[in-house]
């Protein structure tokens, strides 16, 4: 939601520098490929392209639902076709590297360094990761339930390095300050609170730098290199489908180019 505002006031803060215009109603077709024009010169991605007009059809889509608009401006524009790319993948000898680099002494090294093996070791998307709750966590069973995208839940497996760091993790918890709303948020920060996307990006930056890794690294490439090597492995790209919560196996197949090791 908050990257569809955020791609909707840019194209508002068009609309009225470029044409003047200040109401949705007067867009019409030539405004909407002026602006996707304007992304292209600016050199956004391809994807970043798709993913702004995406989120303008919605708008309009709604707006005709709700008759605003008699028409859509966006029916003939066509969405730029990205290519498919794998972004970079990090090799087990890196994960390693990474958690090693991480330092148990500091304050909240026990989380960061849990942080980054669940991650990885269950190919969580970042908001997965920080929605997690004490609730969520079947040890015994051997996995975790993650809630993903549209409030679907899935159940992932759990590495026992990963239930051995919460563990950790959890033994330090219970000496810092917890906010009463986040009492059941596994993974807090300093103020007992839910962490923030960001601050895991920040958590992997950090330890990415001390371990020397030079690749452009997010939270999202542990869940590349997960079903990277999971798919290297020799695993059936259905059951790397469900482990990744994906709801086409199409969105999986991008990984199917790899080589088999």
């Amino acid at each position: 939601v908050e990257a569809y505002l955020r791609d909707l006031r840019q194209a508002a803060s068009y609309m009225q520098s470029e044409f003047s215009i200040s109401a949705p109603e007067k867009v019409g077709e030539e405004h909407v490929t002026s602006f996707l024009a304007h992304l292209y010169d600016r050199g956004a991605e391809k994807s970043t392209q798709a993913r702004i007009l995406s989120g303008i059809r919605s708008f309009f889509n709604f707006l005709l639902l709700n008759d605003r608009i008699e028409s859509l401006p966006t029916e003939f524009v066509d969405s730029p076709k990205p290519g498919r790319k794998l972004p970079d993948v990090l090799s087990v000898g890196e994960i390693g590297a990474i958690l090693d680099a991480v330092d148990l002494s500091a304050p909240f090294g026990h989380r960061n360094r849990a942080i980054i093996e669940t991650l990885y070791s269950c190919g969580l998307r970042v908001s997965e990761l920080v929605s997690l709750r004490l609730g969520d966590l079947f040890f015994d069973d051997g996995f975790i339930r993650v809630v993903g995208k549209g409030d679907k839940q899935r159940l992932v497996p759990v590495s026992a390095e990963a239930v051995r760091l919460i563990g950790h993790y959890l033994e330090q918890r219970r000496t810092l300050p917890v906010d009463a709303k986040h009492a059941e948020v596994l993974f807090l920060n300093n103020k007992g609170r839910k962490l923030t996307r960001v601050m895991v990006f920040y958590i992997i930056r950090d330890a990415a730098d001390k371990a020397g890794i030079t690749k452009r690294i997010s939270p999202h490439t542990f869940r590349h290199s997960f079903a990277t090597h999971l798919l290297e492995g020799g695993a059936d790209i259905r059951q790397v489908q469900e482990l990744l919560g994906h709801e086409s196996i199409l969105t999986t197949e991008i990984y199917t180019h790899l080589d088999s090791e």
